[in-house]
C-alpha cells in the first residue's frame, strides 16, 4: 500500500470511528454532553492536511450524518460544510496558535455548528432552544488537546510508514 492510499485510509477510519461514536448509544442524561465527534475529526483534518480534507468532507461527512440521524436531508452537510471551508482557510493560523487557543477556536467553530444546525432544524419546525444544547460543543473544547495528540499520532504513524 502505497504512502497516500494509507493516509486516506486512516483519515477514513478515523472518520468510522467517529461515526461509530456519535451512534453509540448511552444514557439519556449523558447525550446532553456527548460531544459532536464527526466535527472534531472534520476540524482535525482540515488543519492537518488541507489539500485532502476541505469542504467536499464535510459535505459528504455532514451528508453521511443526516442519514444517520435521520434528519432534514442536508442540515448537517450544511453545517460540516461551514465549518470545514472555516477550517481550511484559516488553517496556517489556526495550527500557529497555542493548543488552549486552538481550543477556543474550535469552541467557536462548533458553536457555529451547532448554531446552524438549530437554525435550519427551526425553519421547518419550532423547536426550543435548550441550555444543554450549546455543552456539546464546550465538552469538544475541554476534549481537543487528546483528540489533537491522538490524530496527530495517527497522522505521523502514517508519514513514518514509508
Amino acid at each position: 500500500m502505497t504512502l497516500d492510499n494509507r493516509a486516506r485510509f486512516s483519515i477514513g477510519l478515523t472518520f468510522v470511528v467517529a461515526f461509530i461514536l456519535v451512534s453509540l448509544p448511552g444514557p439519556a442524561w449523558l447525550d446532553q454532553f456527548r460531544p459532536d465527534w464527526v466535527a472534531l475529526v472534520l476540524v482535525y483534518w482540515c488543519l492537518a492536511t488541507p489539500e485532502r480534507v476541505g469542504v467536499g468532507t464535510g459535505w459528504l461527512v455532514g451528508l453521511l450524518l443526516d442519514v444517520l440521524y435521520g434528519s432534514l436531508l442536508g442540515q448537517q452537510a450544511f453545517a460540516k460544510t461551514i465549518i470545514a471551508f472555516l477550517t481550511v482557510k484559516l488553517h496556517l493560523r489556526i495550527r500557529a496558535y497555542p493548543r488552549w487557543q486552538q481550543a477556543s477556536t474550535l469552541l467557536l467553530l462548533l458553536f457555529l455548528n451547532q448554531f446552524l444546525v438549530y437554525w435550519l432544524k427551526n425553519m421547518v419546525s419550532t423547536t426550543p432552544l435548550q441550555g444543554a444544547f450549546w455543552s456539546t460543543a464546550i465538552v469538544g473544547m475541554v476534549l481537543w488537546p487528546w483528540i489533537f495528540m491522538i490524530l496527530r499520532k495517527v497522522r505521523r504513524g502514517i508519514n513514518n510508514k514509508i
